[in-house]
């Protein structure tokens, strides 16, 4: 593997580089495949480290590399695909949801939660842990947040703590008529715990995907869901028809 040097360019060094990086992963590189360490990978470029770190990380986030534990960098696969709020009539824990419950908590939330579910500052809402594996690897963790008052009858359900008392606030909360959703999509970065549960480095890039489920004119429920920015591609509606392909086509279909 030759050295190659970076042409003077107005745009930034590590912009450049990653643009210059995206054609070898292309030509050079299969899926999966370890790049070379970071010394050997600046020295082929002829930059500063820190270029090629800001280089790397901009790609992770595009979703071309993977950092992984104990491995290193790797070639990431194409994303997939992953249905986000296609059916806005449905209530989490429906028959077609993909979620996993996980575990259950009755506790106080923040005063920004407390704000948007319009609870008391010390009333308890439930607090529901899902999970969502596809391929057979974990590509999103949710947190929903559902105050007492949306599921009335739950208190007569022995099912004291973790999934079995997540499905049935969930089964509860089918009783009450969805007016609508509100999604809201931002760019994040994972803490320590979420990192954790979607097998990422903490910092890794993640997409947080907020969804307010409205009935009798209030919140009767809040997700905050996130998702591996590096492999999931998310889709709202029914089709999610648009693939984006990486490599010498880049086309949309």
């Amino acid at each position: 593997m030759g050295t190659t040097q970076l042409e003077s360019v107005p745009e930034p060094k590590y912009w450049h580089l990653k643009t210059v990086l995206s054609e070898a992963l292309d030509s050079e590189f299969s899926v999966g495949e370890i790049l070379p360490n970071e010394r050997d990978l600046a020295a082929r470029f002829g930059v500063a480290r820190a270029t090629l770190r800001q280089a790397l990380e901009q790609l992770e986030l595009e979703g071309r590399l993977q950092r992984r534990r104990g491995v290193g960098t790797t070639v990431a696969p194409p994303r997939m695909g992953v249905s986000v709020g296609s059916e806005q009539h449905a209530w989490p824990g429906g028959p077609h949801d993909a979620w996993h419950s996980v575990d259950c908590r009755l506790d106080v939330p923040s005063a920004a939660l407390a704000e948007v579910l319009v609870t008391g500052s010390d009333e308890p809402v439930h607090i529901v842990r899902r999970s969502r594996v596809s391929r057979g690897q974990p590509v999103a963790s949710e947190l929903l947040y559902i105050p007492a008052a949306s599921v009335p009858d739950l208190s007569g359900i022995d099912a004291p703590s973790g999934a079995a008392r997540a499905r049935a606030v969930l089964r509860e909360l089918q009783r009450l008529e969805l007016e609508r959703q509100e999604n809201a999509v931002e760019l994040g970065s994972a803490g320590a715990d979420e990192a954790k549960e979607l097998d990422r480095l903490p910092g890794a890039p993640v997409l947080v995907v907020t969804t307010r489920y409205i009935a009798r004119g209030r919140t009767a429920a809040l997700s905050v869901a996130t998702y591996r920015a590096d492999t999931c591609r998310l889709t709202f509606g029914d089709s999610g028809g648009v693939e984006i392909h990486h490599g010498p086509e880049r086309q949309a279909s």
